[in-house]
């Protein structure tokens, strides 16, 4: 049995919770989530609280266990407070400009390069150099926040690039001139 799979899902006011035909389905007031369920999985609601069970012991299900548990506790959450992503962008005369839902990054290129933001994912440009991806749906957020994010990765010896809020770059020593 998973550690982390034994822990209680605690839910939210007006969160709701449906288990049915092998998929669940969380509720709030930001949105709706669904994913199926492993074979091996069951989840139990009582009252306010969710447990997440396995069907029998086995190493597949016990290594769904506490996989299944944290799934199911990011939907909750997402759905009841949603997830941000910070992005900082360093570098001289680098910037990011939205025009609806494509995202324009000036990082250095002879042209701004583009990205397409998905359904479901909220990018704001605070300022010229800082960007916040939201949503309800923390593995889309991460998984947006991480695309931008290679557009124009943070090199080692001046720091310019996209890097995410309080990532610590390290730094490297350039040549230096010959004694």
């Amino acid at each position: 049995m998973s550690r982390i799979g034994k822990k209680i899902i605690a839910l939210p006011d007006k969160v709701t919770v449906g288990v049915a035909g092998g998929e669940i389905k969380v509720t709030g007031p930001k949105g709706t989530l669904s994913r199926a369920l492993p074979r091996d999985i069951e989840i139990v609601q009582e009252g306010k609280t969710l447990t997440v069970k396995t069907t029998h012991e086995g190493r597949r299900a016990g290594a769904l266990h506490g996989l299944m548990r944290t799934l199911v506790a990011n939907m909750v959450t997402g759905v009841s407070a949603g997830f941000t992503k910070g992005l900082e962008i360093s570098g001289v005369g680098f910037r990011a400009e939205l025009a609806g839902t494509t995202l324009k990054l000036f990082v250095g290129y002879s042209v701004p390069l583009t990205y397409e933001v998905p359904e479901g994912i909220a990018v704001k440009v605070e300022k010229l150099t800082s960007l916040t991806v939201s949503g309800i749906d923390k593995e889309l957020v991460g998984r947006v926040a991480a695309e931008i994010r290679a557009k124009r990765r943070p090199e080692p010896y001046k720091g310019k690039g996209i890097r995410y809020a309080g990532e610590v770059v390290r730094r490297k020593v350039g040549k230096s001139a010959g004694a």
